[in-house]
């Protein structure tokens, strides 16, 4: 049987490492013309270093990236809204406020896998069903057949499209830019998020003296405005904001900067669809105010494997997948963009009454939510 990838993002080589432990050689179709190391920072929780564990590969993960004390809320003053000790959650939970450069996850994720697995520059634009199998149509004009099909290739798969025409993208109501930069003199380890009335700032340490950072303000969708903000104009909006805000701004080239709108997918019904079956941003795409994007992503590869290890049909083993995986990422979809919309409140009464509520909500709430997030059954 062949089974065929689409996408070689965080979800698409994870999977493809959890289906090779149980002797599964998947190809994996990238649209990119190459593997590059691009884009910036994450943190990985508990739940995805399990995920790692499990599949006995974390220590490479670790080793590349940086373990943070504690993570922190903060008003635009800098004075503490919530605070969050990792070394508390790891003990109860494993090893959590793991943060990594994108490029360093992904390039580790590659070492797991043989080079002529990975095919570069075909970007799949559709398929067709032809009795068992499936004919996957490629932007260059070359089609492939395979068995099994596992669609990881994004929030805007054109095989969720035609699956699911109606699965369109949703905007947040906020855009956001991202760079990754050199610390400087700055001596920050731990990672922190100010929510301000003039929108969020966050902060997240790296290896090799370098930070992460992301802005994020109230705007239309593909607001022509906020396309052309250049740092200047950054500095112009966060200036007024807590140190080390500025000096970080500072720090940040034009050409560093990467931008896009927030945006995620309403909960979808179904991943499964016969021999085919969406996984990551294609089935659940989520902001990012959970941090649980990219951990969701890693859950499925896990999950996955699971199902496949223990069906002799792979697709039941796909509905079966889907069954595990449904309530659990709805759950994360919803409550991350009910976050965002508490988060980028801009009016200074709501604001200040939100900060005064968080500030105020016992521990039995934070540690509901930990318990939600991080006990996972793999």
């Amino acid at each position: 049987m062949k089974y065929t990838i689409l996408g070689a993002g965080i979800a698409g080589l994870t999977t493809a490492i959890a289906l090779q432990k149980i002797g599964i050689k998947a190809q994996v179709f990238e649209a990119a013309p190459d593997i590059k190391p691009l884009g910036a920072g994450l943190l990985l929780a508990a739940n995805a270093v399990k995920a790692y564990q499990h599949l006995g590969i974390a220590e490479k993960m670790v080793e590349r990236g940086r373990l943070l004390p504690t993570f922190e809320i903060l008003d635009q003053a800098g004075s503490t809204i919530t605070r969050a000790d990792a070394g508390a959650i790891s003990q109860k939970y494993g090893l959590h406020n793991f943060a990594i450069h994108r490029a360093a996850l992904h390039e580790a994720l590659l070492t797991e896998l043989d080079a002529e697995q990975i095919i570069t520059g075909k970007r799949a634009m559709g398929f067709e069903k032809n009795e068992d199998t499936i004919t996957i149509q490629f932007q260059d004009g070359a089609t492939i057949a395979t068995d099994y099909l596992i669609v990881a290739d994004g929030i805007h798969s054109s095989v969720r499209r035609q699956l699911l025409p109606d699965a369109t993208p949703r905007y947040a109501g906020y855009t956001c830019w991202r760079a990754v930069v050199d610390a400087g003199d700055l001596k920050l380890s731990a990672a922190s998020e100010t929510w301000g009335t003039d929108g969020r700032f966050g902060i997240v340490p790296l290896t090799d003296n370098r930070i992460y950072w992301f802005a994020c303000i109230n705007a239309a969708a593909n607001d022509a405005t906020m396309r052309r903000y250049t740092v200047e104009d950054l500095q112009r909006h966060f200036g007024h904001y807590h140190a080390p805000v500025a000096q970080i701004l500072a720090q940040t080239r034009d050409e560093d900067l990467i931008w896009n709108d927030i945006i995620d997918l309403k909960p979808l019904k179904n991943f499964a669809f016969g021999n085919i079956v969406l996984i990551g941003d294609a089935a659940h795409a989520t902001t990012p105010n959970m941090g649980q994007g990219a951990c969701q992503a890693i859950e499925d590869a896990v999950i996955l494997a699971d199902e496949m290890a223990k069906n002799s049909n792979p697709a039941v083993a796909f509905r079966a997948f889907e069954q595990r995986r449904l309530k659990r990422t709805h759950y994360i979809v919803n409550n991350s963009r009910a976050l965002g919309r508490v988060a980028q409140l801009n009016n200074p009464v709501l604001a200040a009454a939100r900060n005064a509520l968080f500030r105020m909500l016992p521990e039995r709430v934070n540690e509901r939510q930990m318990r939600t997030l991080f006990e996972v059954d793999f």
